[in-house]
């Protein structure tokens, strides 16, 4: 197994970890699950980089590597929701609109076609990865008090309506774009 394909692995197997992390009410603990997360989200830019950067691009890579993202920001939103720190029907429309993409990547690949991601769908990934670390720091589990006040609960409230809307408008454009296979 590659480099690129042996940090994709091990982002998957950091899931658990931030997902114990995070379940600590600590204010100390969500810095360390923030962290955690951060880094875990810079793997995969770093996992990428290295399989085209050495020419390393392997089906397993591909495969995995979109499985990695999708479990590492549904770990934490799922959290997130048990903690009543993010709206649960915010996470099901998330959760909807990666079951979309993955239905219609399923029947582009029985058909022999290969959709890569497209510009709105990084977006969208980088938008929910935000988010997710601004809802970890600035809406505490519990009790706690507000790290910056109310504002900082909307300002990660605002950031993740943000990335919904692009998980879903590039929902929207990943289909339009790819209709001819659906068909």
């Amino acid at each position: 197994m590659n480099l690129p394909n042996r940090i994709t692995v091990g982002r998957i197997f950091m899931t658990p970890v931030l997902v114990v992390v995070m379940s600590f009410m600590r204010a100390d603990m969500q810095w360390v699950a923030a962290v955690l997360f951060v880094a875990v989200s810079l793997l995969d830019l770093l996992d990428g980089h290295l399989a085209r950067k050495r020419d390393e691009v392997t089906d397993f890579g591909k495969f995995v590597d979109p499985i990695a993202d999708k479990l590492i920001i549904t770990a934490a939103m799922v959290v997130l929701v048990a903690q009543q720190r993010m709206e649960s029907w915010a996470l099901i429309l998330f959760l909807a609109r990666e079951f979309v993409i993955s239905a219609v990547r399923l029947v582009a690949s029985g058909k022999g076609v290969v959709i890569a991601a497209d510009r709105f769908g990084k977006w969208k990934t980088f938008a929910q990865t935000v988010a997710v670390t601004m809802m970890i720091l600035l809406k505490p589990a519990q009790s706690a008090a507000l790290p910056w006040g109310d504002v900082g609960a909307v300002m990660a409230d605002v950031v993740t309506y943000i990335a919904l809307a692009l998980a879903l408008y590039s929902c929207w454009n990943y289909s339009y774009a790819n209709r001819q296979v659906l068909k």
